[in-house]
């Protein structure tokens, strides 16, 4: 039996790992759990699932939770809460599926204590690529992800050699406003941008994909879980999201990987590597599918993705600040204080002005994260 904890146990991608757990509980034992202001689905999965220590955000919700999960369930709070949960218990695999850089020092704790992270924190490696690939190197931990397309890279570089690797492609579905002009992006709404056509996805993600700033931050993330230069990755516009990315060789053979968009298989896939077992998702049918579409990627109507592109070879701090004020742009949308394209507007005008920092060391990433968001939040 494979014990595990999950960071962000409340979100979507928590709620779905949760899913795999109860169709194969004989395969799991949940440890541990964390999760942000949504105190009532943790006490509720608590109950279930009775793992040995929770953790929430904030520390006034600390008493209540305490008084309804199981006895002997440890109650805990912010980030030293999140690193007790993904260190301080026996858990083999750590899910990391909270949003934001927040993750960043938990899954460090992970890894030091020698646990297998299933990575769907993308912004974990996008601030800080180079420290946590290290660290996974010298503590001999395997990083695999849970995200979709890079589920599927990795899938299809099984039994491959990356020097035999001519190029990589990210499948991107377009998000909610992928036929829209620019124009016409001047004036959609909050409710718009979360109507994602395919996927179901927390708040946060489902707006990143409408601005392809999600499709940015999996290329950065390609770049360090698979160790290939940015000339490397390729994106490209798949609107039905059943090729969730494929791998060319030097010969020309592609190697894709196919299925309808059920994030449950990569987290399955993630928890169970290298055995598959049964999926609570559907079985693919291409008769019934009968056409797949795919465009290129136009970088002028996706300006984000362009710009994380060339954070990427710059290197550094650039990936840190592009992170950090797209996360502030976002959060200021939701709340209905920036109109859409204001967003790609804050993250282009934070990054004209910072002096990215080469090989940052931890505080230096997070002094820049701070710096960063405060300039995002005045603009």
């Amino acid at each position: 039996m494979k014990k595990i904890s999950i960071l962000g146990s409340t979100g979507s991608i928590g709620t779905q790992t949760l899913d795999v757990v109860r169709m194969h509980p004989e395969e799991f034992k949940v440890e541990g759990l964390s999760a942000g202001t949504n105190v009532e689905l943790l006490i509720e999965q608590a109950k279930t699932y009775r793992p040995r220590k929770v953790s929430v955000s904030r520390k006034e919700d600390v008493d209540h939770v305490r008084m309804h999960v199981p006895e002997g369930t440890e109650v805990y709070y912010g980030n030293e809460g999140l690193i007790e949960v993904a260190a301080g218990t026996d858990a083999d695999t750590v899910i990391t599926a909270v949003m934001g850089s927040v993750g960043l020092s938990s899954t460090l704790a992970a890894i030091r204590e020698g646990k297998q992270i299933g990575l769907a924190n993308k912004e974990t490696l996008v601030t800080a690529g180079h420290l946590v690939t290290a660290l996974a190197e010298e503590k001999q931990v395997q990083i695999i992800p849970v995200d979709s397309e890079h589920s599927a890279i990795f899938q299809c570089l099984n039994g491959e050699q990356l020097r035999e690797v001519k190029q990589i492609t990210l499948t991107a579905s377009g998000g909610s406003f992928r036929d829209l002009t620019r124009q016409q992006l001047q004036h959609v709404t909050v409710e718009d941008a979360l109507k994602h056509p395919n996927w179901s996805m927390g708040s946060k993600i489902t707006i990143d994909s409408a601005t392809m700033v999600n499709k940015g931050l999996e290329v950065i993330e390609a770049r360090w879980l698979f160790d290939l230069p940015y000339e490397k990755i390729n994106v490209l516009l798949h609107p039905e999201s059943i090729i969730h990315s494929f791998v060319e060789f030097q010969d020309t053979s592609m190697i894709a990987q196919m299925g309808n968009p059920d994030m449950r298989v990569p987290i399955q896939y993630a928890l169970t590597y290298p055995n598959r077992l049964p999926s609570p998702a559907s079985s693919l049918s291409l008769s019934e599918i009968g056409t797949l579409h795919f465009r290129e990627m136009d970088m002028e109507r996706f300006p984000c993705l362009k710009l994380a592109y060339e954070c990427g070879k710059i290197g550094g701090t650039a990936t840190t600040a592009f992170n950090a004020a797209n996360e502030v742009a976002v959060a200021r949308f939701l709340k209905g204080d920036i109109s859409f394209l204001k967003i790609e507007e804050i993250i282009a005008r934070v990054l004209d002005n910072h002096q990215s920092i080469p090989s940052p060391d931890l505080e230096q990433i997070e002094q820049v994260d701070q710096q960063v968001r405060d300039i995002a939040t005045s603009l």
